[in-house]
């Protein structure tokens, strides 16, 4: 990005609080919306209405974001199904694939205790329909248990679905690793990886991932789009969750919204090109986020593994304060207690729990997620008002609590 789009962006950003919450959802790149724009005028075309020029030049750029999104992943263009977004490729990988192989005797989903809500509820919705679920832990890390996984696949095992990086914590799974195993099982795999393309370095094929979702909102592409990778050779095959038109290989029917599209690809394309850089950086603001609040917070503890972790993320517990109370008095942060998509809920992290937190412990918990427009500025503000936010909340607490919070 050009110096004054990048100046011009975070002078919008300062009339608000500092977002750090770029695990929730990402500013969508200037440079996106610039690629977008002229389909919603100018080249507004169905994409599949092939038979005039309007249509053509749609399916032409469509086309083209399939390529740009298939590079970002090592996989084949024809390989990618366009959706509404991660929720739905999520639910059409898993009851798709599921419902599919249920007629050829295997009617077993293995899945981790630590998944996102529509995938713990896609495998909810096929145990109600008479599938054998099998939820693996993870230890105090947050990774999942490799050995308990292996025991937990049999010769009736569908589908495995393991996210790749987890959206409350950032911790990187060993995706490789279970890839193999599904592969010498003959079970697919399915990855969520919602938080980590265009974060991480990924490839489908060297991986052994038959099922992949993606999100274009959690790398700075327009939200309303995502799309689900389904590996052709050996194929992976899907039963479609909605009826209509036939559209993307019949997987997936209704009106591609090529505006959309096109900003997806052009995330795509821009993260594959800028990754390395941009997660480099990132880490060294995370490294001196963490050093300075563990300089004048000794007690606080960072939940999920140290090193395996994507760069912006950090997710932090202050023992004895709870993280709603903590947040009334960061109004210049934007940060959040977990999930967007579970932040409504009053108890605690279930992700956090599944690691071994007690409820007290991942109430006080919070998630900092740090992105491609942070400052180095913004990064020091934030650290000076945590550390202030935890010490003004301890301060105000009777003696006792204040030694037990210490503890």
């Amino acid at each position: 990005m050009t110096q004054p789009a990048m100046r011009q962006r975070r002078d919008g950003l300062r009339q608000r609080p500092i977002y750090l919450d770029y695990q929730a959802t990402t500013p969508t790149d200037p440079r996106v919306v610039a690629a977008m724009l002229p389909y919603f005028t100018d080249m507004f075309g169905n994409p599949h209405s092939k038979s005039h020029p309007f249509g053509e030049e749609a399916a032409r750029a469509v086309e083209a974001a399939r390529r740009q999104v298939a590079d970002l992943i090592g996989a084949e263009a024809r390989e990618i199904v366009f959706t509404s977004g991660a929720t739905e490729a999520n639910n059409l990988a898993i009851k798709g694939a599921a419902r599919f192989l249920r007629g050829r005797g295997r009617d077993h989903v293995v899945t981790c205790t630590t998944e996102h809500k529509c995938v713990l509820e896609s495998a909810r919705r096929l145990e109600i329909e008479g599938f054998r679920v099998t939820r693996i832990g993870v230890g105090p890390d947050g990774l999942i248990d490799l050995d308990a996984l292996a025991a937990a696949v049999d010769e009736r095992t569908a589908l495995v679905s393991v996210m790749a990086v987890n959206n409350e914590t950032g911790v990187i799974q060993p995706i490789a690793e279970i890839g193999r195993l599904c592969r010498s099982r003959g079970a697919l795999f399915h990855a969520d990886a919602a938080q980590a393309a265009g974060k991480i370095a990924i490839d489908v094929a060297g991986m052994d991932i038959d099922l992949m979702s993606l999100s274009a909102h959690k790398m700075y592409g327009p939200k309303g789009i995502g799309a689900l990778y389904v590996r052709r050779r050996p194929r992976a095959r899907l039963a479609a969750e909605m009826d209509g038109g036939g559209q993307e290989r019949g997987l997936r029917s209704g009106t591609l919204p090529a505006p959309l599209c096109v900003g997806f690809g052009a995330a795509a394309a821009i993260a594959a090109d800028e990754m390395a850089t941009e997660s480099a950086r990132m880490l060294e603001l995370r490294r001196r986020l963490l050093e300075r609040i563990e300089a004048d917070v000794p007690d606080v503890r960072l939940n999920g593994h140290r090193e395996r972790r994507v760069a912006g993320n950090l997710n932090l517990a202050f023992p004895g304060i709870e993280a709603e109370m903590l947040l009334t008095r960061l109004p210049g942060l934007a940060v959040s207690t977990g999930s967007a998509c579970t932040s409504a809920a009053v108890e605690p992290s279930y992700v956090l729990r599944a690691m071994g937190l007690d409820a007290e412990l991942a109430g006080c918990s919070i998630r900092i997620g740090l992105g491609r427009f942070t400052t180095d500025d913004e990064v020091e503000t934030a650290a000076s008002a945590i550390v202030a936010a935890v010490q003004a909340c301890r301060a105000e607490r009777p003696p006792a609590l204040q030694d037990a919070g210490a503890m």
